[in-house]
């Protein structure tokens, strides 16, 4: 039930916006926002920028989009200025670029650090946000805008009893700054997706015993990871302009598309395909071999057993390979992670694969890890490699509420419904990036998507501001069509039809939709650039 809004509390901050977050989108929205003139600042809880490449510091944490496609294209000197050491380099490196990136365009006097957003009330009266942090501020604002990531909520507590063990607990997303030694310590590592798989093969020539609890099992991709030299920066740099004309409109937001039709490939020339984009030793496999895997089964079947079958030749033991191969969904439905020598780690003798597919994680207990049937894997330290609340946990965990004193969380927590995944009709003046029904909500190179979804952000703005407008708000009815077009398109896939957190399965009681837009980067993109060129139908201004 709704709660009318409460009489706001006397500011003590005027802004004309207020940004939720200092990682990719946060920054390039601040300084688009500033350049309008408009006084504006950033919010983020971290003690510096960053975003995702602040928390996440486990072991092995590193891009898996090549390093010269995560950038911002829209000024050649900022892209230039910064040289990456490597394919797809490390946290620490990622981290430094951040901050070279707030530094170079002076972004850090507009945001304030270590401070959590609270809540969020639409006052109808005034027609502005009255935000409250936890150190007690409350800003008065008149746009809101959120880019707090789409895996920045991370699903921390997830077993009883973890407040019991006697070692330390760490989830990855909330790794320490200083060093964490776990040399000659008995380790277990809960969870296997694309981050688990970056711990787990980097610590485990580290620790004394590893055990990794194994539920779900994932296809996997060999990541080959050059150093780059002088001549190698020089020549990806003098592609600047290719890149900023490409990345837009590729079906990923990656450089590489989907070019080649399944049925004219005869079945030698699908296998020379495959076989050839494998030893590429990136993403490109999943992202741009054939998209029919993604609406065909047969194809998809076909596709998922060419990655089998180079799992099952590094794997060899049929233990191992039942373990470790997905056989009950088909691969690019899930996540894929890319990994080195990750499945080599299996044969060590200091690594033990336990299967809790059926006899799952009861509990956490002081000495470790008891699973359902009663054994309990004694241990050191526990790292948790297990998720987020994708897409939607970032603002739900915040008191947001719109006309009427509408609660976003129980909105959501009903159906999970966005306009473009730019605006929610009900939340006047607020704007969302990497949320759900975009493609920034799983399905991109992230620096891509998300500086489309500022720039259409910030263009909305100066159109209001050009026209006298105060207050944009999406229909109901527009808002109906995008979700049924969005569900449509998502429906086609063989996405819709499996269990992962790409539909919220996650999440006990999370209403179950395909998170991100599956129509395509530059399609989405189209779509976008066509509504603010006719003048923003479907959003109501006033």
């Amino acid at each position: 039930m709704n709660t009318p809004n409460p009489s706001p509390a006397p500011a003590s901050r005027r802004l004309d916006a207020l940004i939720i977050g200092a990682g990719v989108a946060g920054l390039y929205q601040l300084h688009q926002l500033r350049a309008q003139g408009l006084n504006v600042r950033a919010y983020d809880n971290a003690a510096d920028v960053g975003g995702t490449w602040h928390w996440n510091r486990y072991p092995g944490a590193k891009f898996d989009s090549e390093s010269y496609i995560y950038q911002y294209l829209f000024s050649e000197d900022l892209y230039k200025g910064w040289s990456w050491s490597a394919r797809f380099p490390e946290q620490p490196e990622i981290e430094r670029w951040m901050h070279y990136v707030a530094d170079t365009l002076d972004l850090r006097r507009d945001i304030q650090f270590n401070t959590t957003i609270t809540a969020a009330h639409f006052n109808e009266h005034s027609g502005r946000w009255t935000v409250h942090t936890d150190g007690g501020e409350v800003i008065d604002t008149q746009f809101l805008v959120t880019c707090g990531g789409m895996l920045s909520a991370p699903m921390e507590r997830v077993f009883e009893g973890q407040e019991s063990f006697q070692g330390p607990i760490f989830h990855t997303s909330r790794w320490p700054k200083q060093k964490v030694d776990l040399a000659g310590k008995r380790v277990g590592v809960v969870g296997i997706g694309a981050t688990g798989i970056q711990v787990i093969q980097t610590i485990a020539s580290q620790v004394g015993q590893l055990k990794v609890f194994i539920r779900t099992p994932q296809y996997v991709l060999p990541m080959k990871n050059p150093q780059y030299s002088a001549d190698d920066v020089a020549a990806y740099k003098a592609r600047f302009e290719e890149l900023k004309a490409t990345l837009p409109n590729t079906f990923t937001g990656f450089e590489y598309d989907f070019s080649v039709a399944w049925a004219d490939c005869t079945p030698a020339q699908r296998r020379a395909r495959l076989e050839e984009i494998h030893a590429n030793g990136s993403l490109k496999l999943w992202l741009a071999s054939f998209g029919e895997m993604f609406f065909d089964e047969a194809v998809n079947a076909e596709v998922s057993e060419f990655v089998r079958g180079k799992m099952r030749a590094r794997l060899e033991d049929p233990r191992l390979c039942e373990l470790l191969i997905p056989g009950d969904y088909g691969f690019g439905t899930h996540r894929v992670p890319l990994e080195s020598r990750y499945l080599e780690v299996y044969h060590r003798a200091n690594v033990e694969a336990v299967s809790v597919k059926h006899n799952a994680i009861a509990r956490v207990v002081p000495q470790g890890i008891e699973l359902a049937d009663g054994t309990v894997h004694e241990l050191d330290v526990i790292i948790l490699a297990t998720g987020f609340d994708a897409g939607t946990g970032a603002l739900t965990r915040i008191d947001i509420r719109g006309r009427g004193g509408r609660s976003l969380k129980a909105d959501w927590g009903r159906d999970i419904r966005t306009t473009m995944g730019l605006q929610v009709h009900g939340y006047p003046n607020l704007f969302t990036t990497a949320v759900p029904l975009a493609p920034s909500a799983a399905l991109c190179n992230m620096t891509t998507c998300l500086q489309q979804q500022t720039e259409w952000i910030s263009a909305c703005i100066a159109h209001m501001r050009a026209h006298g407008k105060r207050l944009i708000e999406p229909t109901r009815a527009a808002e109906d069509a995008w979700v049924a077009h969005h569900d449509e398109t998502a429906n086609a896939t063989l996405i819709s039809k499996t269990n992962s957190w790409y539909l919220g399965s996650n999440v006990p009681g999370k209403p179950r939709r395909v998170l991100s837009y599956t129509g395509g980067v530059g399609t989405y993109r189209q779509k976008c650039a066509e509504v603010a060129a006719a003048g923003y139908p479907g959003f109501e201004m006033q």
